[in-house]
């Protein structure tokens, strides 16, 4: 019989630009789109650390996180 004692996913997500969106308003929609992520994982209780954010030249954002992998406890991986 084998458990899992602890579990984590490790994601590099890039929030890009949609097409024919550019400029400042394209930077505010990328922005409010982190945001969103970020408001979305603390409402479901879910444990994450996001390791890396860098914003690229076109206002695109890359974020390396590591997050809780479903209901799984997260043991040490956020420590």
């Amino acid at each position: 019989m084998k458990r899992i004692k602890s579990a984590c996913i490790c994601q590099t997500i890039h929030f890009m630009l949609k097409d024919g969106v550019y400029g400042d308003y394209g930077r505010k929609q990328i922005e409010a789109e982190v945001e969103h992520y970020k408001m979305t994982l603390d409402r479901n209780k879910t444990k994450y650390k996001i390791v890396e954010e860098t914003t690229q030249d076109d206002g695109s954002v890359i974020i390396k996180i590591i997050k809780q992998y479903n209901t799984s406890p997260v043991g040490s991986y956020l420590d």
